[in-house]
């Protein structure tokens, strides 16, 4: 199945809209906007979903197998309302048994009634019932709460816990209009049909009837249903009123999330994990690997060289024997042979592998599925430091999609690969393939560098999930689809990959952009990978507005990742992603637009985006001036920046200001007064720490088939302070 979700619209059963911008005209000609669902349609395949109408037929299994979600517009006799008049306004007992079982079953229904709900010749009330949720026979009237002076087009209140939280299928939603609706009802006790029933909106306090449900979404066996007493809001003429259209995405992606389409990545070339000539070749570096030390040579004092030699031969054995399946590698397979017989040869000093490595050329073949054999003596970053043989099947992750953006976003060097099975190095929480870590001679200048998404991906979906749970965060339904889908998440990540990565070597840079290699306070390596966090941000926000539909999860990854992982793991030493993800997140904070309060953490999502691209202008401002000042100028600057809104150490020197810094002596001593942890954690990251961390340790040496659909490891974590889950808006 497609990642994205493929929804369909029931326009068989006499409704009263249509996709068709002709059959509206027919509908209503006056005003064909007032019977139109076409841009509604077009918002949801403008971010990636497929849209399809059913136009004749009764819904059978047939119609609804592929489908993620089904819409059910006002339907209706035409003697009562303008209708295509395509069909009878009464699904059958076929049709309400094949739709109880589609939803019960994991797939989404979206119901939208009207007002005086039972005058219109449908049975829709009966289709309802089944899920034990109804719309009166009634019009909510509201002479305060009102749009454009008309009582019956009454403001949508929230809920007043969803009010509080403006998370989930509220996140980014402040002001909805009904226009003629009816008024909800939810049957009570243990006779309910459906689980986890949630008001999103009624009427004000002053309305008639007073607080009544206009909006609400149940989640009925493993399905998901979304019901409206209004269709008019979404129409053409009206969706672009208040925060209508937001309002229609959150709801269609909520309800797809129950489970249909719920794409993972394939992984092609998956048979050669468990192919003897893998195997054999797998177990061969496994052996020798204890015999190596850190520089990757082996000690003939303590070691039978002729009995590592007889390994090599193993080796080579099984990179012959696997080669044919890589006649793209041809020339580096040899080559790897060879170096590794002069490795032995030459008694196993120091390996050297720069011939073959230079042979190896991945992102000359930047083709989707292309799968390569790795074998190298190489430390891992993030992972094992020691150089050691490692051997790797990968697979090239290059969708069109991705190959398209990367013309626009260009980065030659760049590879997006899965993983399909690994030696030792790679169990660990290394994410990156780079040819600079390949035990060699000298150190050339490199034309690629290959990043796992999927491992990415699988560690995001697993954390997130995890950090959600704990903070009792609401998540607005496109960024639960991130832990849903491996593939959708792993696009996420390649997206985002790829141009920060780019990013490095762009902008207004007041020092060498390949700054690792020389000594700084920390503080600013932190900025400069956050910075290139912020721009892949700031592009995905850009992205979104074309149509890009990986744009909008690229958002949430880059503020969860960096708030709930960056920011706790590995020590506290010079940590310069996590002290990013401190940064982001009191940021954030400080204007407001996330919140901790009663052990529950929120964000304002209509102000994420803005506040965000606020902290990209702000480093980039910091960046841009930083050209005008001396090196030790910039440094001071960037650490007065982090630390207006990262509380330093107590005891530091740098937060004493300059007049306490040794200015006159070498740049090394200034960096010797940074303390290992300059800016400590806050009291809600120690608490996260505690109670995350082994969530994030759980995930070392991850792959996508080690998380389940919907994330995994939910709930795996106990609260950040005490205090029970609240039920949230419930009924």
């Amino acid at each position: 199945m497609s990642v994205f979700p493929r929804v369909v619209v029931d326009e068989s059963h006499s409704e009263a809209w249509s996709l068709d911008l002709q059959a509206a005209a027919l509908i209503n000609p006056a005003q064909p906007a007032d019977a139109s669902y076409a841009q509604a349609a077009e918002t949801l395949r403008h971010r990636g979903y497929e849209v399809v109408p059913h136009t004749e037929g009764e819904i059978d299994e047939g119609v609804l197998r592929d489908a993620d979600v089904l819409v059910v517009a006002h339907p209706a006799d035409s003697g009562s309302e303008r209708t295509s008049g395509s069909g009878s306004p009464v699904f059958t007992p076929a049709e309400l048994d094949t739709l109880e079982s589609y939803v019960r079953g994991g797939g989404g229904l979206v119901v939208l009634g009207e007002c005086q709900q039972g005058s219109y010749g449908s049975n829709l009330l009966e289709l309802l019932d089944r899920f034990g949720v109804g719309i009166r026979n009634d019009t909510a009237h509201d002479g305060t709460h009102r749009f454009n002076g008309v009582s019956a087009w009454v403001m949508g209140a929230p809920d007043a816990d969803a009010a509080d939280r403006r998370g989930g299928v509220l996140s980014g939603i402040d002001e909805v209009c009904f226009y003629r609706a009816g008024t909800l009802t939810v049957q009570d006790g243990d006779s309910r049909k459906a689980e986890d029933v949630r008001i999103l909106l009624r009427t004000s306090a002053v309305a008639d009837p007073a607080g009544a449900p206009l909006a609400l979404t149940a989640r009925p066996g493993e399905g998901r249903l979304v019901v409206l007493g209004d269709s008019d809001l979404f129409g053409d003429d009206s969706i672009d009123d208040f925060d209508h259209r937001a309002l229609w995405i959150n709801l269609v992606t909520w309800a797809a999330g129950a489970g249909r389409g719920q794409a993972g990545a394939s992984l092609a070339g998956a048979w050669l994990a468990v192919d003897q000539r893998w195997l054999d070749l797998k177990a061969a570096v496994e052996e020798i690997r204890p015999l190596q030390r850190k520089d990757g040579s082996i000690d003939g004092d303590q070691h039978d060289l002729g009995a590592a030699a007889a390994i090599v031969d193993r080796i080579c054995a099984g990179i012959d024997a696997l080669a044919p399946e890589f006649p793209h590698d041809a020339e580096y397979l040899t080559q790897c042979a060879e170096d590794f017989r002069r490795w032995a040869e030459g008694g196993f000093g120091v390996p050297d592998f720069l011939d073959s490595i230079l042979a190896f050329r991945p992102a000359e073949h930047r083709e989707d599925g292309l799968v390569h054999l790795v074998v190298f003596p190489m430390y891992t970053q993030n992972g094992n430091l020691d150089r050691n043989i490692e051997a790797v099947l990968v697979s090239v992750y290059w969708p069109d999609w991705l190959a398209e953006l990367e013309r626009t976003y260009t980065n030659k060097a760049f590879l997006s690969i899965d993983f399909i099975d690994f030696t030792p190095g790679y169990d660990t929480d290394s994410a990156v393939l780079f040819p600079e870590t390949v035990a060699m001679r000298e150190v050339p200048t490199f034309t690629w560098g290959a990043i796992f998404s999927d491992r990415e991906a699988a560690r995001f979906r697993r954390v997130t999930t995890a950090a959600a749970d704990l903070l009792h965060l609401d998540l607005p339904p496109d960024a639960e689809r991130l832990l849903v889908s491996q593939e959708y998440c792993q696009g996420m990540f390649a997206m985002w990959d790829m141009i920060h990565d780019r990013t490095h070597m762009r902008g207004d840079l007041p020092f060498d952009p390949f700054m690792i290699k020389q000594r700084m306070p920390y503080w600013m390596y932190s900025l400069e990978e956050l910075r290139c966090d912020l721009n892949t941000f700031v592009e995905a926000t850009k992205l979104e507005k074309q149509g890009q539909p990986f744009a909008k999860g690229v958002q949430y990854g880059v503020v969860f990742d960096r708030i709930f992982r960056f920011s706790i793991t590995g020590g506290r030493v010079r940590n310069y992603d996590g002290l990013g993800g401190q940064l982001l997140f009191a940021w954030l904070h400080k204007h407001g637009v996330l919140r901790w309060t009663d052990n529950r953490l929120s964000f304002d999502w209509r102000r994420v985006p803005e506040s965000v691209c606020e902290l990209a202008e702000a480093v980039g401002t910091l960046y841009r001036e930083g050209i005008d000042r001396s090196k030790t100028g910039h440094w001071i600057a960037a650490y007065e920046f982090v630390s207006a809104y990262v509380t330093p150490h107590p005891r530091s020197v740098w937060a004493k200001g300059a007049d306490a810094l040794p200015l006159e002596g070498k740049p090394k001593e200034l960096v010797d007064a940074v303390l290992p942890d300059e800016f400590p954690l806050n009291v809600f990251f120690e608490a996260l720490s505690r109670k995350l961390g082994p969530v994030v340790a759980s995930t070392r040496g991850i792959t996508a088939a080690d998380v389940t659909v919907g994330g995994g490891l939910a709930g795996a974590a106990e609260p950040v302070a005490g205090g029970a889950k609240a039920a949230g808006a419930a009924v």
